[in-house]
């Protein structure tokens, strides 16, 4: 099977507490992407009726990284997410501008109140999360093409010799 990426360690999980689910990425990727790819809630009012598109423009797609744990699970806060951001708690993170790097918990919309936070928090905590790599999964080694060959020649090559054959 050339040409697919088999992952060697798990994939990177971000746990998104407000919506009870586990999401698999490639490290890397836009936390804001992701959750829109999985058709999660990710803007509050505001957000919905217009956003910037992803350029940290707008500040709202807040999350909050709510494990302790992984603080540095997402890429360092950019230049303007602390200007964006600089009157809200430092766990804050706008989604457009973070990147994925290991496994992570965030809860969405943090501005909003969340119904039994702290049993869902604590819930979210409780079951561990994969680390996670920490760069794009690497392709396999490239497996001997003619490993079905016993006398290790190619078809290729067996289809030359065979016509050398014939003209003999």
């Amino acid at each position: 099977m050339m040409g697919v990426c088999v992952p060697s360690a798990p994939m990177p999980v971000i746990r998104f507490v407000r919506e009870g689910r586990d999401v698999e990425c490639y490290p890397g990727e836009n936390l804001r992407e992701v959750a829109l790819r999985e058709n999660l809630e990710l803007y509050g009012l505001k957000g919905q009726l217009g956003n910037c598109g992803g350029c940290g423009q707008c500040s709202t797609c807040f999350v909050s990284v709510v494990d302790e744990n992984n603080a540095d699970a997402l890429t360092a806060r950019t230049p303007v997410e602390d200007s964006k951001l600089r009157r809200r708690p430092q766990e804050w993170r706008l989604a457009c501008q973070a990147l994925v790097e290991k496994s992570v918990m965030v809860l969405t919309r943090p501005q909003m109140r969340l119904p039994e936070a702290e049993t869902r928090l604590a819930a979210a905590r409780q079951a561990p999360l994969p680390l996670g790599p920490t760069a794009w999964p690497a392709a396999p080694d490239e497996e001997l093409e003619n490993e079905d060959e016993p006398d290790g020649e190619s078809p290729l090559e067996k289809g030359a010799a065979a016509t050398a054959d014939e003209e003999g």
